[in-house]
């Protein structure tokens, strides 16, 4: 297994985080989309209080409060995003309880909320007072009443089984106008494939969690690509968008497929300054020295794994895992084991980075440190808000799975794609629910409110893993994507990142080729 990429950390007073220098998110308060309702009710799933007195508890759904964050003051951005990332630690911390306490969960209906719940509604409320302090403190408004967003439910496991993890918080991803930039509109049932419909029999905890650390996946988890039917895919996120028209050039970058082993558990744009703010092992090509303290001038004084060294990007995604039973060098240590990663870390066998253009217009340059997230980490429980997930086979690429892996036939492999957002606001490389600033094409092509083109970030992963096995309901050697524990390593939760730190001159290029219809590298 690869290492794991850190280097000396200096004081935070005195360190450069990544985004410093040009998160331009208003100097004002915070403004706080209405979600009230969501953190007390479902209309998609069918339940809106917690369960656990009721069926046994699978995992837990936290109100998301990092995606709903709008406006954060310059002086607040290190607090908040430090705070953000404790409720992510709480969560995974209050998951480890629950599945450590399944015995005592059955002789007593109440344990769950007692003991599991109620403690954690007590260190989100503190949690949530501190982030309103940051605020205050850095001449922004906290918003009122920020402790109802405090409360987490229990997920029960039939709603688990039937592929649903609550989704109490799929607002659409709307911004400050109430626009929904995504559009998805569509339902969480399955897509294309067949409900295998049976727990893993290797799972040890009574509600069939599944997985080798008893966290997932499922076998219904999976479908044989041969049964899914062409163009299935049920989300608008991420749809291609260049076409026959408007701007039809491309720009492949050649950066490898993490030869050199660049791996850590931390997320520089989401959890600057914090080790292990993933929660899950990210693979890293392109920019060499990438880890939660990595400032924008270090991104561009470091090395590339790139072939074209005025390409510093850095991408990254979760890795994928074989759960075949073997221990990892990180089984015993957090982001992997200790949180419900195991198994052999597979490394893609092609890693195809391409810049596509616009099929309305042409497209602009990207600012250097542009920084995009796609998909949701969260995706289970946070609904298909964020969502974009595309997983296939090799050969058959035009039946592509939002909510459930696939099974490959002999000679075929297993393909994630991520197209990303293509549309900018045209000032920040960034936000404070790090999507606001981007946004994906209309289903016309153009870019809404105001938004430019900007080149489209297609990356395609392509894995050579053996098809996993389901043999009476009984799933064996199950390939998963890291992922938080309480998210049951569902394949809706994929996602990637992308740092822009081209050199002006290349990015240049980019759009010209692309403009031009020329096909580049």
């Amino acid at each position: 297994m690869g290492r794991n990429t850190r280097k000396r950390r200096t004081p935070l007073a005195t360190k450069a985080i990544a985004a410093s220098a040009a998160l331009a998110l208003g100097g004002g308060g915070l403004v706080w989309a209405n979600f009230y309702a969501s953190a007390h009710e479902d209309n998609n799933s069918g339940w809106n209080r917690t369960k656990s007195t009721n069926a046994q508890v699978a995992t837990i759904n936290c109100p998301d409060v990092g995606q709903k964050l709008r406006n954060v003051p310059r002086g607040a951005r290190q607090g908040v995003a430090k705070e953000l990332a404790l409720l992510d630690k709480q969560i995974t911390d209050a998951y480890a309880r629950l599945a450590d306490t399944r015995q005592a969960q059955a002789g007593d209906s109440s344990y769950v909320d007692n003991a599991i719940l109620g403690p954690l509604k007590s260190k989100r409320v503190a949690t949530l007072d501190r982030i309103g302090i940051n605020i205050n403190r850095s001449g922004g408004k906290a918003p009122r009443g920020l402790g109802q967003f405090a409360q987490c439910q229990g997920v029960p496991a039939d709603q688990v089984n039937n592929g649903n993890g609550g989704g109490q918080n799929n607002d659409g991803g709307q911004n400050d106008d109430g626009q929904d930039q995504n559009n998805d509109g569509q339902d969480q049932g399955q897509d294309g494939g067949q409900d295998q419909g049976q727990d893993n029999g290797l799972d040890p905890v009574p509600e069939g969690n599944g997985g080798q650390a008893g966290n997932g996946p499922v076998a219904q988890d999976f479908v044989n690509i041969e049964d899914v039917q062409p163009n299935s895919r049920n989300l608008q996120n991420g749809l291609a968008a260049n076409g026959d028209s408007g701007s039809t050039g491309t720009f492949t970058t050649e950066c490898g497929t993490n030869e050199n082993g660049n791996a850590n558990t931390d997320n520089i744009i989401v959890a600057p300054g914090v080790d292990n703010g993933a929660h899950h092992r990210h693979d890293y090509v392109g920019n060499q020295d990438n880890d939660a303290f990595t400032s924008d001038e270090e991104f561009l004084q470091a090395d590339t794994s790139c072939q074209n060294q005025d390409d510093k990007s850095t991408y990254y995604w979760p890795v994928l895992r074989l759960q075949d039973g073997s221990q990892e060098a990180d089984a015993n240590e957090a982001g992997g084991g200790l949180e419900g990663n195991v198994g052999t870390v597979l490394r893609a066998s092609q890693a195809e980075l391409k810049f596509v253009g616009n099929r309305t217009s042409e497209v602009v340059a990207m600012p250097t440190a542009l920084r995009i997230i796609t998909g949701d980490a969260k995706a289970f429980t946070n609904g298909l808000a964020n969502a974009n997930t595309s997983w296939s086979c090799t050969g058959f690429e035009d039946r592509q799975l939002t909510e459930q892996y696939p099974i490959c036939p002999e000679g075929s492999s297993v393909v994630r794609t991520s197209n990303f957002q293509s549309c900018w606001d045209g000032q920040n490389i960034d936000s404070a629910n790090h999507r606001d600033h981007v946004a994906f094409v209309q289903a016309d092509g153009t870019c809404a409110n105001g938004f430019q083109a900007i080149p489209q970030l297609q990356a395609k992963l392509v894995y050579d893993v053996p098809a996993p096995q389901i043999e009476n309901g009984q799933l064996v050697n199950p390939f998963a994507v890291d992922g938080f524990p309480e998210q049951l390593h569902k394949p809706i939760t994929d996602h990637n990142d992308f740092i822009n730190f081209m050199s002006e001159d290349l990015m240049n290029q980019v759009v010209q080729c692309i403009n031009s219809g020329e096909d580049c590298q």
